[in-house]
């Protein structure tokens, strides 16, 4: 993968080509961006222009690379136990799998990845297994002599203890060993290891970089390419998705309306507390990432209902499929005297869930508080 393959995000790639034809190469850089802005296909991009820029034979060196086979590219990613392996899982194990995912989707997500391993209803970790192994590959020479380049996917995911073991090869690594530490979420990585990296923050792509790439690698007509762009949000997976039809989006609408068509029913009738009951039960069967997936997709639907009931229409991209459901209606109870309590409810539900808190137990609280919040009445400011 070169710099040319990778969409927009022009500014950053004219940056590590002027740092690296300077020879100002931090040992260890932290990639930070939401996904679908093309955080993972930049580093594999910048790792391949770092080992055979300087390598005696560029076209070997970029096959190799092309393939993800050099010896000297090394990865680590969120793994977890599935079919084939039944214990100490490291990313070694899910070479194959790792290759043909960034094959087919370099821009997809964590949930892409899980499901591309058949493991989507567990959460993916890099734990201290992972680190072990990190420590043991970068011990080693360069088999070609030049750079050794460590990209680390979903940094984020590293746990305390994963954390703790790498911190004294990334603050010193051996000559010539360049980490690039990846993450949608910089405030999960801790501290000791965030301070060690140099960061580079990665925009959403823009509209204009996801019509131009569906109309000239998809064939997708501009009304319909503009269309998908608005709604992706600079977010090159989602478009993909919603290209294809097979966004997660369709499903978690319906999760969405019926859960907020109980809470409203709620209010002074204790009968419709069993049907959060069982809208709990059912969103706790799917696997936490769903889970994560399905608050963050609540998340938006709220913002765009704020948006729209603060006058600001061009700003809605949402249009919900659900027949006899209207955002211009749900929108006037999504406003400044609840709005900010809602997102906290929300983001807490997360955390608890991301923590492997019971999701029946997390999700039926936040229905009953969700319940009471749709019925805040807004305070009108005297002028």
């Amino acid at each position: 993968m070169t710099f040319e393959d990778i969409i927009g995000q022009q500014h950053i790639k004219k940056h590590l080509i002027a740092s690296t034809e300077n020879g100002r190469i931090p040992h260890a850089q932290l990639f930070v961006g939401k996904e679908g802005s093309g955080t993972l296909p930049l580093a594999i991009a910048y790792a391949q222009f770092l080992l055979c820029n300087f390598s005696n034979d560029k076209a070997a060196c970029n096959l190799k690379c092309s393939k993800l086979q050099h010896p000297d590219l090394h990865f680590a990613f969120p793994v977890t136990t599935n079919d084939s392996v039944k214990k100490h899982p490291i990313s070694n194990l899910f070479l194959d799998d790792w290759r043909t995912f960034i094959e087919q989707t370099p821009y997809g997500s964590l949930f892409d990845w899980l499901k591309h391993i058949g493991v989507e209803n567990k959460q993916g970790q890099i734990g201290v297994d992972e680190a072990e192994d990190i420590v043991k590959k970068l011990s080693l020479k360069s088999y070609e002599g030049g750079f050794k380049v460590m990209i680390i996917w979903m940094a984020e995911k590293m746990n305390i203890a994963a954390s703790n073991k790498l911190l004294k090869l990334i603050e010193e690594p051996p000559s010539k060993t360049i980490f690039l530490l990846v993450t949608e979420d910089e405030g999960q990585i801790i501290n000791t290891i965030k301070s060690r990296c140099q960061a580079l923050h990665f925009p959403a792509l823009s509209e204009n970089d996801i019509v131009s790439f569906l109309t000239e690698n998809k064939q997708v007509g501009t009304n319909e390419a503009q269309r998908i762009a608005q709604q992706a949000e600079g977010n090159l997976n989602k478009s993909l998705h919603l290209l294809h039809n097979d966004s997660n989006d369709l499903v978690f609408e319906e999760w969405f309306i019926t859960w907020i068509r109980s809470a409203f029913k709620a209010k002074g009738n204790a009968a419709v507390i069993q049907d959060l009951i069982q809208w709990s039960e059912i969103i706790a069967k799917s696997g936490r990432e769903t889970q994560k997936q399905f608050i963050q997709y609540c998340l938006h639907f709220f913002r765009q209902a704020l948006l729209l009931n603060y006058g600001t229409p061009d700003l809605v991209y949402l249009v919900p499929q659900t027949a006899n459901f209207a955002l211009e209606k749900f929108a006037p109870f999504v406003h400044s005297g609840n709005i900010v309590t809602i997102e906290k409810e929300l983001n807490d539900a997360q955390y608890h869930i991301e923590r492997n808190g019971n999701a029946k137990i997390i999700l039926l609280d936040l229905s009953i508080k969700l319940t009471r919040l749709l019925h805040t009445k807004e305070e009108k400011i005297n002028t």
